[in-house]
């Protein structure tokens, strides 16, 4: 393997990556910009209204004051902000033709490793322990899922992760990110519903 130019499988640009890294990250941008925002606003105006406060048990207002809504003494939308950048400049420059060297898919997949585990992270706390739901938060959750199993399986396709032995798994695999998206999302769900059950019941 070229480690200065990474040679996707079959030499072509990666579209279909592209568009789940820029459709995530728009998204989860949008989504981290949004609770920033309310964040800021609760700081102004204690008692405002936010827009996420739907119900006592959906709400976003609930959690700004818990020590996980500022693991690293700001708040995690920051993180958001700044991190969702990553994944737009990528699909940009996939779009645009940009071969990136192996070193770069290596770090970039860490930190996306690194943001999934972020998140599920906070999906624990917030559905075991908390026992609130941010409906901002959710956003992020959706986005960050499909963002590390499609990259990451890409990443062992084309051979950037392990060299050329993952590269048979990833083949297989790639086209299965969907399985491993959709199977994330059915352990959150079914969590959700077994800790609040009354989201069924209207």
């Amino acid at each position: 393997m070229n480690e200065r130019i990474l040679q996707p499988v079959g030499h072509r640009s990666p579209v279909a990556l592209a568009i789940v890294l820029l459709a995530s990250g728009l998204i989860g941008w949008f989504a981290s910009a949004a609770l920033l925002v309310e964040r800021i606003r609760s700081l102004q105006n204690p008692t405002v209204s936010l827009s996420c406060d739907i119900s006592p048990f959906v709400t976003c207002g609930a959690l700004f004051d818990r020590w996980q809504a500022s693991l690293l003494g700001f708040p995690n939308p920051i993180l958001g902000v700044a991190g969702f950048v990553a994944p737009i400049v990528v699909a940009a420059g996939l779009l645009a033709g940009a071969r990136f060297s192996a070193w770069y898919w290596r770090l970039f997949t860490a930190g996306v490793l690194g943001a999934w585990l972020f998140v599920t992270w906070l999906f624990a706390q917030s559905v075991f322990v908390i026992g609130v739901l941010c409906p901002y938060c959710m956003v992020v959750w959706a986005v960050t899922i499909p963002l590390w199993w499609y990259l990451v399986s890409w990443a062992l396709r084309s051979g950037a992760l392990f060299g050329t032995r993952a590269r048979r798994f990833g083949e297989w695999f790639f086209p299965f990110a969907w399985v491993a998206t959709l199977a994330n999302y059915a352990v959150i769900v079914i969590s959700i519903l077994v800790e609040f059950p009354f989201l069924l019941s209207g």
